[in-house]
C-alpha cells in the first residue's frame, strides 16, 4: 500500500509543477499582450 501512496504523491507533485508552468506561460503572454497594447495605443 505504501508504493501506491508514493505514486499518488509523485503524481500530485507532477500535476502541481505542470499547473505552475502553464500558469507562468499564460502570465507571460498576458503581460506581453498588455505591453503591446500600451505601446501601440500611444
Amino acid at each position: 500500500m505504501e508504493p501506491h501512496v508514493s505514486e499518488q504523491d509523485d503524481r500530485k507533485k507532477a500535476n502541481l509543477r505542470l499547473a505552475l508552468i502553464l500558469a507562468s506561460v499564460v502570465a507571460v503572454f498576458f503581460v506581453g499582450f498588455m505591453v503591446k497594447m500600451v505601446l501601440l495605443g500611444r
